[in-house]
C-alpha cells in the first residue's frame, strides 16, 4: 500500500534535495591537470573550489595534506615537499574526488612578457630541425590562452602535454629551448607555463589598484580613465565595415584593412593581463620566472625603472613563494644602424631594465645587443637567447657556479687627462673583442654633451681606456647607446658587455609617463 507524505515529510525531503543540488562541483584551475609537472624540493601548494565548509584531502606519493573549504568554496593546502620523480597521481578528495594521472615532479618556469617570448619554436630559427629532435616525454609544456579580464580569472582553456614534434612548434621558442637546456642538463622533469602576449605593455601585468596605490602612475591611469569613458568598440568597427566595402569597391588594391582591436581588452590596459592570463596561475609551486619584453614601454623608459621592479615585487608578494627567481632578457639591437652618437629610447629602456639587477634580489639579465635583426623587431635566433638565460639558471638555481652567465657591466670610470678608463664587472676570462680587434660601440663627450666616436682599447683584464681627439675634457663614456648600436666587446666566454652610460643627464623618455 502507498504511504501518503505529509507535508513536513515533503518539506524534508525538498530541503535535503535543495542541499544535494547545492553541492558544489570540483573545480580547479587547468593548470592542475594530467601530466602536469610539480615543482621539486618545495612545499607543492594546491587550491581548487568547491562546497564551503567542506574538508577536502589532496594526495601524491605518500603524502597528503587536509584543509577546509572557506565560505566561497575555495581551498588550498600545501603538500610536503617532493624529490624529483614519477610518474605520480594526485587525488583530491572533496564532495567528489579527482584523480591526475602521469604527475612528474621537477623544475617548473614560467615563461611570460610579450611576443618575444611568446615567438613560437615553429616560427625560430631551424624550426624544422629543433622539431625533428623535440622527443622529451619528460619535458611537459602548457600555454595560457590570451584573455583580458578587468576582475581576476580563476581558469583557462589550456592543458600540459608531453614535448613532441608536433606539441612543441606552436610552443615559445625561448620557452622550449631554455627548458630543455635545463632538462638535458639537470636530467629531471621540466614544466614550462608558457602565458605571454605580443605587445604588451608591463602595466597590463600589474593590478590597477596597485599603479593606483604606488603614486607615479597617476599620468597613465588618467589617460585610461579617458579612454574607457570615450572609447566606443562598435563605432571603430563600423569605420572599419567601410573601408573594407570600399577598399571591396576599388577591386581590392592593396592590403585589406586591418581589423581594430578592441582596447578595453587589449594587452596594453593596466590589470588586464595581470587579471586575465596571471591570476589563473598565480600560486602554483615554481623555481622561477623567465621574460622577455620592453618593446612596448621603449616610449617610457625612465618610467620602467620604477615599473618593471613594482611588477616584480607584486608577482611576488601575490604568488607567496619568497622572491623567487626572475631573469629576463635584455631588448635586442633593432632599427637602422647609425654611424654617428643620437639619443635612443631603447637604450634607455635598456638602461632601466640593467638597473632593476641593483634594485631587487635574484634577479638577472641576459644581454643580446649582438643577437637583433634591424629590420625585424623578432630575432629569430632564440637558441643563444635561451642559452643566456639558461646559464642564469644553471649558476644561481642548480649551483653550477663555474658557468659563465654575467655579461660584463660598468663597474666605475676615471678621467685621466683626455682618457676616461672604465672599469668593469664580471669579465670572466678577461675582456675581448668579436670580429675584429679594433673595439666598437664607445663613444665620449665633455660637459657640452656632444658625443662623438671614440677610440678604446682594453687595459689589463677588466679596463676599458677612451679617447678622442675632439675631446680634450671628456666627462662621460657611453657604451652600445642606440637602437641599434655597432658593438664587439665581451668576455672571453663570449657574453657581450652590458650597454651603458657613466652619466645621468637626462633622457629623451624623462618626461614620458
Amino acid at each position: 500500500m502507498l504511504r501518503k507524505l505529509t507535508f513536513p515529510v515533503l518539506l524534508t525531503l525538498f530541503a535535503l534535495g535543495m542541499d544535494s543540488s547545492a553541492q558544489a562541483e570540483l573545480k580547479m584551475s587547468p593548470v592542475f591537470g594530467d601530466s602536469m609537472v610539480l615543482q621539486r624540493d618545495q612545499p607543492v601548494r594546491v587550491w581548487g573550489w568547491t562546497t564551503a565548509g567542506h574538508e577536502v584531502t589532496v594526495a601524491i606519493a605518500g603524502h597528503e595534506a587536509t584543509a577546509t573549504a572557506d565560505e566561497e568554496g575555495r581551498f588550498e593546502v600545501l603538500l610536503d615537499a617532493l624529490p624529483a620523480g614519477g610518474p605520480h597521481e594526485m587525488t583530491i578528495a572533496a564532495d567528489e574526488s579527482r584523480t591526475f594521472t602521469d604527475v612528474l615532479v621537477g623544475e617548473v618556469w614560467v615563461c611570460s612578457g610579450q611576443s618575444n617570448m611568446q615567438w613560437s619554436l615553429g616560427q625560430s630559427n631551424d624550426a624544422d630541425l629543433e622539431a625533428l629532435t623535440a622527443k622529451y616525454p619528460n619535458l611537459r609544456l602548457i600555454t595560457v590562452p590570451t584573455i583580458a579580464a578587468q576582475t581576476p580569472k580563476n581558469d583557462f582553456n589550456g592543458s600540459w602535454k608531453a614535448c613532441t614534434p608536433k606539441t612543441v612548434k606552436d610552443f615559445s621558442g625561448v620557452g622550449y629551448l631554455f627548458g630543455r637546456q635545463l632538462h638535458e642538463t639537470l636530467d629531471v622533469p621540466v614544466g614550462l607555463i608558457d602565458n605571454a602576449w605580443g605587445g604588451s605593455a608591463a602595466e597590463a601585468w600589474v593590478p590597477q589598484d596597485v599603479l593606483a596605490a604606488d603614486g607615479k602612475y597617476e599620468d597613465l591611469l588618467k589617460r585610461w580613465q579617458r579612454t574607457i569613458e570615450n572609447y566606443n568598440y562598435e563605432e571603430e568597427v563600423a569605420k572599419w565595415n567601410e573601408r573594407v566595402a570600399k577598399w571591396e569597391a576599388d577591386g581590392k588594391q592593396g592590403p585589406k584593412p586591418r581589423k581594430p582591436n578592441d582596447q578595453l581588452q587589449g594587452n596594453h590596459r593596466p590589470g588586464n593581463l595581470y587579471n586575465g592570463v596571471l591570476h589563473p596561475i598565480i600560486g602554483y609551486t615554481i623555481r622561477g620566472t623567465i621574460w622577455y619584453q620592453g618593446e612596448s614601454n621603449a616610449g617610457r623608459a625612465y618610467q620602467y625603472r620604477d615599473l618593471f621592479p613594482l611588477m616584480i615585487e607584486t608577482w611576488r608578494k601575490d604568488w607567496r613563494q619568497g622572491d623567487f627567481s626572475f631573469y629576463w632578457v635584455q631588448l635586442a639591437d633593432f632599427m637602422n644602424e647609425r654611424t654617428e652618437p643620437s639619443d635612443s629610447a631603447w637604450a634607455e629602456l635598456r638602461e632601466a631594465q640593467t638597473m632593476t639587477m641593483s634594485k631587487l634580489p635574484n634577479t638577472g639579465e641576459a644581454v643580446i645587443i649582438n643577437l637583433g635583426e634591424a629590420s625585424d623587431i623578432h630575432p629569430k635566433n632564440k637558441q643563444d637567447v635561451a642559452k643566456r638565460l639558461a646559464r642564469w639558471a644553471l649558476a644561481k638555481d642548480y649551483g653550477y657556479t663555474d658557468l659563465a652567465y654575467h655579461s660584463p657591466t660598468y663597474a666605475s670610470h676615471e678621467v685621466q687627462g683626455d682618457k676616461i678608463v672604465v672599469t668593469f664587472d664580471h669579465v670572466g676570462g678577461g675582456l675581448d673583442t668579436f670580429d675584429v680587434n679594433e673595439l666598437r660601440g664607445f663613444t665620449i663627450a665633455g660637459d657640452d654633451k656632444a658625443f662623438v666616436n671614440a677610440n678604446a682599447k682594453i687595459l689589463g683584464k677588466d679596463k676599458v681606456q677612451v679617447r678622442a681627439e675632439s675631446v680634450t675634457n671628456p666627462v662621460s663614456v657611453r657604451y652600445g647607446w642606440a637602437d641599434n648600436p655597432i658593438t664587439n666587446v665581451q668576455s672571453k666566454e663570449g657574453l657581450p658587455v652590458t650597454p651603458f652610460r657613466t652619466d645621468d643627464w637626462e633622457g629623451v623618455t624623462a618626461n614620458n609617463r
